[in-house]
């Protein structure tokens, strides 16, 4: 099954692909990476796949204490971006595969771990790709979210609309009672649910989907109008350094089928 919004999907990630990996995003720090593993808690003997894996930066941190990793994507650039990486660090049990999280084309019974990290937000129905992570999920094996945590309901419109004019393909940010709700709707027990801090600066932000001027300037007011006492925006904007920046709540649910 085609995602409803896989063109705005291909078009967001072909532009971020040349640059996600780059330091100042955070999306692949080595101590919130580190902090996602030690939370799943791998062995050695587990087959693991990361599903909507952009360029993987995820499964290529697991390769190394685990039996093998699949990468999954629907954007070949962000795949050919994970693989040249997983070249650099010789990584000889990872594979990739371009494909929809919404289809998996796996066996049922296929992964002991099976991860999403920052891409349901992407997701027109948050439901299918859920059922399939399940799917091909061994019994007594592990299921990852990691996605970014809605402030709260009352300033959700506004967040997901600033999200949205940065990037379209981006749908709406769950809040974590509904990405919880997922695992205790399809019996699933959570073994894990935390939190990661991930600091970010607007401009390295808006830089990363080159987002054009104009809206940039319209999201960087909406922003200093919050620190000035005004509307608030969800995103709690605050400065340091002479920069605006923002946290992002990352969620972390581990659970297991029951």
């Amino acid at each position: 099954m085609q995602p409803q919004n896989i063109n705005k999907i291909h078009k967001a990630f072909n532009i971020q692909a040349q640059n996600f990996e780059n330091d100042v995003y955070g999306f692949t720090d080595k101590k919130y990476l580190g902090s996602i593993i030690s939370k799943v808690n791998p062995c050695s003997a587990d087959e693991v796949l990361e599903v909507a894996a952009g360029t993987c930066a995820c499964g290529r941190a697991f390769a190394p204490v685990v039996k093998s990793v699949t990468c999954i994507d629907a954007t070949k650039s962000m795949l050919a971006v994970g693989e040249k990486m997983a070249a650099n660090d010789i990584l000889d049990n990872i594979s990739f595969v371009n494909g929809y999280a919404e289809d998996l084309p796996f066996q049922d019974n296929s992964f002991d771990i099976v991860i999403s990290r920052l891409a349901f937000h992407h997701f027109t129905d948050i439901h299918i790709p859920f059922r399939e992570m399940i799917r091909v999920l061994k019994s007594k094996g592990k299921l990852v979210l990691i996605d970014m945590e809605a402030v709260n309901n009352e300033l959700r419109t506004i967040q997901n609309k600033i999200e949205i004019m940065r990037d379209n393909s981006h749908t709406k940010t769950l809040t974590r009672t509904e990405m919880t709700k997922l695992f205790t709707d399809n019996n699933l027990k959570i073994n894990v649910c935390d939190t990661i801090t991930v600091p970010q600066k607007i401009d390295n932000w808006l830089d990363l989907t080159n987002t054009s001027a104009k809206v940039k300037s319209n999201i960087i007011n909406l922003m200093q109008s919050e620190m000035n006492g005004e509307n608030k925006t969800g995103f709690y904007p605050y400065m340091k350094d002479g920069n605006i920046c923002f946290n992002q709540i990352w969620t972390v649910i581990v659970g297991t089928l029951i």
